[in-house]
Protein backbone atom coordinates (compact mmCIF):
# COMPACT_ATOMS: atom_id res chain seq x y z
CA UNK A 1 0.00 0.00 0.00
CA UNK A 2 1.43 3.38 -0.95
CA UNK A 3 2.57 5.62 1.88
CA UNK A 4 0.13 8.32 0.80
CA UNK A 5 -2.83 5.92 1.14
CA UNK A 6 -1.63 4.81 4.56
CA UNK A 7 -1.32 8.39 5.69
CA UNK A 8 -4.80 9.11 4.40
CA UNK A 9 -6.25 6.16 6.34
CA UNK A 10 -4.36 7.12 9.48
CA UNK A 11 -5.66 10.66 9.14
CA UNK A 12 -9.23 9.37 8.92
CA UNK A 13 -8.70 7.16 11.96
CA UNK A 14 -7.31 10.08 13.91
CA UNK A 15 -10.33 12.17 12.96
CA UNK A 16 -12.68 9.43 14.09
CA UNK A 17 -10.70 9.09 17.33
CA UNK A 18 -11.04 12.84 17.94
CA UNK A 19 -14.79 12.73 17.31
CA UNK A 20 -15.53 9.79 19.55
CA UNK A 21 -12.97 10.86 22.16
CA UNK A 22 -14.53 14.31 22.54
CA UNK A 23 -18.03 12.80 22.63
CA UNK A 24 -16.97 10.27 25.30
CA UNK A 25 -15.30 12.91 27.47
CA UNK A 26 -18.31 15.24 27.27
CA UNK A 27 -20.67 12.33 27.93
CA UNK A 28 -18.72 11.46 31.09
CA UNK A 29 -18.51 15.09 32.21
CA UNK A 30 -22.26 15.47 31.72
CA UNK A 31 -22.83 13.31 34.82
CA UNK A 32 -21.60 16.26 36.90
CA UNK A 33 -23.77 18.58 34.84
CA UNK A 34 -26.81 16.39 35.57
CA UNK A 35 -26.12 16.66 39.30
CA UNK A 36 -25.98 20.43 39.01
CA UNK A 37 -29.24 20.45 37.02
CA UNK A 38 -30.86 18.18 39.63
CA UNK A 39 -29.87 20.56 42.44
CA UNK A 40 -31.20 23.61 40.60
CA UNK A 41 -34.46 21.90 39.57
CA UNK A 42 -34.97 20.57 43.08
CA UNK A 43 -34.56 24.05 44.53
CA UNK A 44 -37.11 25.62 42.18
CA UNK A 45 -39.65 22.78 41.87
CA UNK A 46 -39.22 20.79 45.06
CA UNK A 47 -38.81 17.54 43.11
CA UNK A 48 -36.41 14.79 44.11
CA UNK A 49 -32.98 14.57 42.50
CA UNK A 50 -33.67 10.95 41.64
CA UNK A 51 -36.63 12.01 39.50
CA UNK A 52 -34.44 14.47 37.55
CA UNK A 53 -31.77 11.87 36.94
CA UNK A 54 -34.33 9.25 35.98
CA UNK A 55 -36.23 11.31 33.41
CA UNK A 56 -33.65 13.82 32.16
CA UNK A 57 -30.27 12.21 32.79
CA UNK A 58 -29.92 10.01 29.70
CA UNK A 59 -31.45 12.54 27.29
CA UNK A 60 -29.24 15.43 28.46
CA UNK A 61 -26.10 13.28 28.27
CA UNK A 62 -27.03 12.13 24.78
CA UNK A 63 -27.71 15.68 23.58
CA UNK A 64 -24.49 17.12 25.04
CA UNK A 65 -22.48 14.30 23.46
CA UNK A 66 -24.03 15.02 20.05
CA UNK A 67 -23.34 18.75 20.41
CA UNK A 68 -19.73 18.00 21.31
CA UNK A 69 -19.54 15.67 18.32
CA UNK A 70 -20.76 18.45 16.05
CA UNK A 71 -18.22 20.95 17.43
CA UNK A 72 -15.36 18.47 17.14
CA UNK A 73 -16.38 17.68 13.56
CA UNK A 74 -15.50 21.24 12.54
CA UNK A 75 -11.85 20.61 13.43
CA UNK A 76 -11.48 17.28 11.61
CA UNK A 77 -10.87 16.47 7.97
CA UNK A 78 -11.49 13.12 6.25
CA UNK A 79 -9.81 12.00 3.05
CA UNK A 80 -11.71 8.79 2.38
CA UNK A 81 -15.07 9.64 3.94
CA UNK A 82 -17.48 12.12 2.47
CA UNK A 83 -18.00 14.98 4.92
CA UNK A 84 -21.65 15.15 3.77
CA UNK A 85 -22.26 11.70 5.25
CA UNK A 86 -20.68 12.66 8.58
CA UNK A 87 -22.65 15.91 8.73
CA UNK A 88 -25.87 14.11 7.89
CA UNK A 89 -25.34 11.46 10.57
CA UNK A 90 -24.62 14.13 13.19
CA UNK A 91 -27.72 16.06 12.11
CA UNK A 92 -29.93 12.98 12.45
CA UNK A 93 -28.41 12.23 15.85
CA UNK A 94 -29.11 15.80 16.95
CA UNK A 95 -32.75 15.57 15.84
CA UNK A 96 -33.18 12.28 17.72
CA UNK A 97 -31.45 13.65 20.83
CA UNK A 98 -33.50 16.84 20.86
CA UNK A 99 -36.75 14.92 20.36
CA UNK A 100 -35.77 12.52 23.14
CA UNK A 101 -35.07 15.46 25.46
CA UNK A 102 -38.48 17.02 24.75
CA UNK A 103 -40.27 13.71 25.39
CA UNK A 104 -38.35 13.10 28.62
CA UNK A 105 -38.97 16.68 29.70
CA UNK A 106 -42.71 16.17 29.27
CA UNK A 107 -42.46 12.94 31.26
CA UNK A 108 -40.54 14.79 33.99
CA UNK A 109 -43.24 17.47 34.20
CA UNK A 110 -45.88 14.72 34.31
CA UNK A 111 -44.13 12.92 37.19
CA UNK A 112 -43.55 16.24 38.96
CA UNK A 113 -47.28 16.94 38.86
CA UNK A 114 -47.97 13.35 39.92
CA UNK A 115 -46.12 14.09 43.17
CA UNK A 116 -48.51 16.95 43.87
CA UNK A 117 -51.63 14.97 42.94
CA UNK A 118 -51.30 11.71 44.85
CA UNK A 119 -54.01 9.14 44.14
CA UNK A 120 -53.06 7.30 47.33
CA UNK A 121 -54.93 9.92 49.36
CA UNK A 122 -58.33 8.95 50.70
CA UNK A 123 -60.13 11.81 48.95
CA UNK A 124 -58.40 11.52 45.58
CA UNK A 125 -61.14 12.55 43.16
CA UNK A 126 -59.42 15.76 42.03
CA UNK A 127 -56.04 14.02 41.85
CA UNK A 128 -57.38 11.31 39.55
CA UNK A 129 -59.08 13.94 37.39
CA UNK A 130 -55.89 15.95 36.94
CA UNK A 131 -53.73 12.86 36.43
CA UNK A 132 -55.97 11.62 33.63
CA UNK A 133 -55.63 14.89 31.74
CA UNK A 134 -51.89 15.16 32.37
CA UNK A 135 -51.26 11.57 31.27
CA UNK A 136 -53.21 11.95 28.04
CA UNK A 137 -51.61 15.29 27.15
CA UNK A 138 -48.14 13.86 27.75
CA UNK A 139 -48.84 10.87 25.51
CA UNK A 140 -50.27 13.08 22.76
CA UNK A 141 -47.30 15.45 23.01
CA UNK A 142 -44.84 12.53 22.79
CA UNK A 143 -46.58 11.13 19.72
CA UNK A 144 -46.49 14.59 18.09
CA UNK A 145 -42.76 15.00 18.82
CA UNK A 146 -41.96 11.56 17.37
CA UNK A 147 -43.94 12.35 14.22
CA UNK A 148 -42.29 15.77 13.92
CA UNK A 149 -38.79 14.29 14.40
CA UNK A 150 -39.38 11.70 11.70
CA UNK A 151 -40.72 14.37 9.34
CA UNK A 152 -37.75 16.71 9.91
CA UNK A 153 -35.30 13.83 9.49
CA UNK A 154 -36.84 12.80 6.19
CA UNK A 155 -37.06 16.36 4.92
CA UNK A 156 -33.33 16.83 5.55
CA UNK A 157 -32.72 14.66 2.47
CA UNK A 158 -32.89 16.50 -0.83
CA UNK A 159 -34.62 13.71 -2.70
CA UNK A 160 -37.31 13.41 -0.07
CA UNK A 161 -37.96 17.17 -0.27
CA UNK A 162 -38.31 16.95 -4.05
CA UNK A 163 -40.67 14.01 -3.70
CA UNK A 164 -42.71 15.89 -1.11
CA UNK A 165 -43.06 18.87 -3.39
CA UNK A 166 -44.29 16.69 -6.24
CA UNK A 167 -46.78 14.97 -3.97
CA UNK A 168 -48.41 18.18 -2.81
CA UNK A 169 -50.62 18.23 -5.91
CA UNK A 170 -52.12 14.85 -5.02
CA UNK A 171 -52.30 15.51 -1.28
CA UNK A 172 -56.06 16.11 -1.40
CA UNK A 173 -56.81 12.70 -2.91
CA UNK A 174 -54.31 11.00 -0.61
CA UNK A 175 -55.82 12.60 2.48
CA UNK A 176 -59.29 11.36 1.51
CA UNK A 177 -58.00 7.81 0.98
CA UNK A 178 -56.05 7.84 4.24
CA UNK A 179 -59.06 9.30 6.04
CA UNK A 180 -61.32 6.45 4.95
CA UNK A 181 -58.66 3.85 5.76
CA UNK A 182 -57.91 5.24 9.21
CA UNK A 183 -61.34 6.49 10.26
CA UNK A 184 -61.53 4.10 13.23
CA UNK A 185 -58.09 5.11 14.46
CA UNK A 186 -58.96 8.78 14.08
CA UNK A 187 -62.26 8.20 15.91
CA UNK A 188 -60.35 6.57 18.77
CA UNK A 189 -57.90 9.47 18.87
CA UNK A 190 -60.66 12.08 19.10
CA UNK A 191 -62.48 9.92 21.63
CA UNK A 192 -59.31 9.98 23.70
CA UNK A 193 -59.26 13.78 23.70
CA UNK A 194 -62.95 13.87 24.64
CA UNK A 195 -62.48 11.43 27.50
CA UNK A 196 -59.41 13.29 28.78
CA UNK A 197 -61.35 16.53 29.19
CA UNK A 198 -64.99 15.50 29.76
CA UNK A 199 -63.79 12.58 31.91
CA UNK A 200 -66.53 9.96 32.05
CA UNK A 201 -63.69 7.87 33.49
CA UNK A 202 -60.31 8.63 35.05
CA UNK A 203 -57.20 6.79 36.11
CA UNK A 204 -57.84 4.50 39.09
CA UNK A 205 -61.63 4.67 38.62
CA UNK A 206 -63.50 1.53 39.65
CA UNK A 207 -65.59 0.38 36.67
CA UNK A 208 -67.66 -2.56 35.51
CA UNK A 209 -67.07 -3.18 31.79
CA UNK A 210 -68.43 -6.17 29.87
CA UNK A 211 -69.45 -7.70 33.18
CA UNK A 212 -65.92 -7.43 34.61
CA UNK A 213 -65.08 -5.42 37.76
CA UNK A 214 -61.76 -3.63 37.81
CA UNK A 215 -59.79 -0.38 37.97
CA UNK A 216 -58.65 1.89 35.14
CA UNK A 217 -54.93 1.20 35.00
CA UNK A 218 -53.91 3.06 31.83
CA UNK A 219 -55.50 5.40 29.29
CA UNK A 220 -53.64 5.63 25.99
CA UNK A 221 -54.43 7.51 22.80
CA UNK A 222 -56.44 4.61 21.38
CA UNK A 223 -57.31 2.11 24.15
CA UNK A 224 -57.91 1.73 27.88
CA UNK A 225 -56.43 -0.96 30.13
CA UNK A 226 -58.71 -2.22 32.91
CA UNK A 227 -56.97 -4.09 35.74
CA UNK A 228 -59.57 -6.73 36.68
CA UNK A 229 -59.86 -7.87 40.29
CA UNK A 230 -58.13 -11.21 39.57
CA UNK A 231 -55.19 -9.35 37.93
CA UNK A 232 -56.24 -10.03 34.36
CA UNK A 233 -56.09 -7.07 31.99
CA UNK A 234 -59.07 -6.11 29.83
CA UNK A 235 -58.05 -4.04 26.78
CA UNK A 236 -60.93 -1.89 25.54
CA UNK A 237 -60.93 0.54 22.56
CA UNK A 238 -61.23 4.03 23.98
CA UNK A 239 -64.23 4.84 21.77
CA UNK A 240 -66.14 2.07 23.63
CA UNK A 241 -66.58 4.36 26.65
CA UNK A 242 -68.37 6.95 24.51
CA UNK A 243 -70.63 4.53 22.63
CA UNK A 244 -71.67 1.97 25.24
CA UNK A 245 -72.91 2.21 28.84
CA UNK A 246 -70.64 1.09 31.67
CA UNK A 247 -70.62 1.36 35.46
CA UNK A 248 -68.29 3.89 37.09
CA UNK A 249 -68.41 3.39 40.84
CA UNK A 250 -66.09 6.31 41.61
CA UNK A 251 -67.41 8.95 39.19
CA UNK A 252 -68.12 11.57 41.87
CA UNK A 253 -67.03 9.79 45.03
CA UNK A 254 -65.50 6.51 46.10
CA UNK A 255 -68.16 6.04 48.83
CA UNK A 256 -70.42 3.05 48.24
CA UNK A 257 -73.29 1.24 49.93
CA UNK A 258 -73.05 -2.53 50.13
CA UNK A 259 -76.15 -4.72 50.00
CA UNK A 260 -76.65 -8.15 51.60
CA UNK A 261 -79.86 -10.18 51.11
CA UNK A 262 -81.24 -12.97 53.30
CA UNK A 263 -84.29 -15.12 52.52
CA UNK A 264 -85.88 -16.24 55.79
CA UNK A 265 -89.04 -17.87 57.10
CA UNK A 266 -91.98 -15.64 57.99
CA UNK A 267 -91.64 -16.58 61.64
CA UNK A 268 -88.11 -15.17 61.91
CA UNK A 269 -87.80 -12.07 64.18
CA UNK A 270 -86.18 -9.36 62.04
CA UNK A 271 -85.19 -7.40 65.14
CA UNK A 272 -82.65 -10.14 65.87
CA UNK A 273 -80.69 -9.19 62.71
CA UNK A 274 -80.79 -5.50 63.68
CA UNK A 275 -79.23 -6.27 67.05
CA UNK A 276 -76.63 -8.61 65.56
CA UNK A 277 -75.69 -6.04 62.90
CA UNK A 278 -75.30 -3.30 65.52
CA UNK A 279 -72.99 -5.50 67.61
CA UNK A 280 -71.03 -6.57 64.54
CA UNK A 281 -70.38 -3.01 63.37
CA UNK A 282 -68.94 -2.18 66.80
CA UNK A 283 -66.21 -4.83 66.45
CA UNK A 284 -62.68 -3.81 65.50
CA UNK A 285 -62.75 -5.83 62.27
CA UNK A 286 -65.90 -4.10 61.05
CA UNK A 287 -64.79 -0.60 62.11
CA UNK A 288 -61.83 -0.90 59.73
CA UNK A 289 -64.31 -1.27 56.83
CA UNK A 290 -67.51 0.54 57.83
CA UNK A 291 -67.47 4.34 57.45
CA UNK A 292 -70.41 4.93 59.81
CA UNK A 293 -72.74 6.58 57.28
CA UNK A 294 -75.38 3.92 56.70
CA UNK A 295 -76.59 0.73 58.36
CA UNK A 296 -80.13 -0.56 58.05
CA UNK A 297 -82.20 -3.76 58.04
CA UNK A 298 -85.48 -3.86 56.12
CA UNK A 299 -87.93 -6.48 54.84
CA UNK A 300 -88.01 -5.53 51.17
CA UNK A 301 -90.09 -8.36 49.66
CA UNK A 302 -92.08 -11.51 50.40
CA UNK A 303 -92.66 -14.58 48.25
CA UNK A 304 -94.80 -17.68 48.66
CA UNK A 305 -91.88 -19.36 50.44
CA UNK A 306 -89.89 -16.71 52.35
CA UNK A 307 -89.40 -13.04 53.11
CA UNK A 308 -86.50 -11.02 51.72
CA UNK A 309 -84.43 -9.14 54.32
CA UNK A 310 -82.07 -6.47 53.00
CA UNK A 311 -79.04 -5.22 54.94
CA UNK A 312 -77.36 -1.97 53.89
CA UNK A 313 -73.88 -0.98 55.07
CA UNK A 314 -71.69 1.84 53.74
CA UNK A 315 -67.93 1.98 53.11
CA UNK A 316 -65.42 4.52 51.83
CA UNK A 317 -64.28 2.47 48.82
CA UNK A 318 -65.41 -0.38 46.61
CA UNK A 319 -62.85 -2.77 48.06
CA UNK A 320 -63.90 -2.00 51.63
CA UNK A 321 -67.58 -2.34 50.64
CA UNK A 322 -66.99 -5.79 49.17
CA UNK A 323 -65.08 -6.99 52.25
CA UNK A 324 -67.72 -5.53 54.56
CA UNK A 325 -70.53 -7.28 52.67
CA UNK A 326 -68.69 -10.59 52.97
CA UNK A 327 -68.14 -10.04 56.70
CA UNK A 328 -71.79 -9.14 57.34
CA UNK A 329 -73.03 -12.09 55.27
CA UNK A 330 -70.76 -14.51 57.13
CA UNK A 331 -71.44 -13.31 60.69
CA UNK A 332 -75.19 -12.81 60.34
CA UNK A 333 -75.61 -16.21 58.70
CA UNK A 334 -73.60 -17.76 61.52
CA UNK A 335 -75.84 -16.09 64.13
CA UNK A 336 -79.06 -17.17 62.38
CA UNK A 337 -77.83 -20.76 62.04
CA UNK A 338 -76.97 -20.80 65.73
CA UNK A 339 -80.09 -19.14 67.19
CA UNK A 340 -82.85 -19.72 64.61
CA UNK A 341 -81.82 -22.64 62.38
CA UNK A 342 -85.45 -23.48 61.60
CA UNK A 343 -85.94 -20.07 59.98
CA UNK A 344 -83.50 -20.69 57.14
CA UNK A 345 -85.03 -21.43 53.71
CA UNK A 346 -86.50 -24.92 53.49
CA UNK A 347 -88.96 -26.92 51.40
CA UNK A 348 -92.21 -28.12 53.01
CA UNK A 349 -93.68 -31.59 52.47
CA UNK A 350 -97.43 -32.16 52.83
CA UNK A 351 -97.96 -34.96 55.41
CA UNK A 352 -101.67 -35.46 54.69
CA UNK A 353 -102.41 -39.23 55.04
CA UNK A 354 -104.35 -39.51 51.77
CA UNK A 355 -101.57 -37.75 49.83
CA UNK A 356 -98.89 -39.85 51.56
CA UNK A 357 -100.76 -43.06 50.71
CA UNK A 358 -100.98 -42.14 47.04
CA UNK A 359 -97.25 -41.39 46.96
CA UNK A 360 -96.41 -44.68 48.70
CA UNK A 361 -98.71 -46.65 46.32
CA UNK A 362 -97.07 -45.14 43.28
CA UNK A 363 -93.62 -46.03 44.67
CA UNK A 364 -94.75 -49.66 45.30
CA UNK A 365 -96.06 -49.98 41.73
CA UNK A 366 -92.77 -48.70 40.33
CA UNK A 367 -90.81 -51.21 42.43
CA UNK A 368 -93.10 -54.09 41.29
CA UNK A 369 -92.72 -53.20 37.62
CA UNK A 370 -88.93 -53.34 37.99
Amino acid sequence: MPDQAKQSIMKDLESFAILFGVAAVVYGASFLFIRLVAIVVQRFTGSSRGLVRKQLGASIRFLTAVIALNIANRYTRFDNVDSYVIDKIILLLFICAFAMLLIKLSAFIRDLLYERFDVADKNNLNSRKVRTQIDFIQKAFSAFIVLLAISVSLMSFERVREMGTSLLASAGIASVIIGFAAQKSIANLFAGFQIAFTQPLRLDDVVVVEGEWGRIEEITLTYVVVNIWDQRRLIVPIVYFLEKPFYNWTRNSSDLIGVVYFYLDYSFPVEFIRQELKQLLETEQARMLWDGRTSSVLVTDITDRAMQVRILVSASSSGAAFDLRCLVREKILEAISREYPSSLPKSRVDTDEKFSGEVQGQADRENTSR
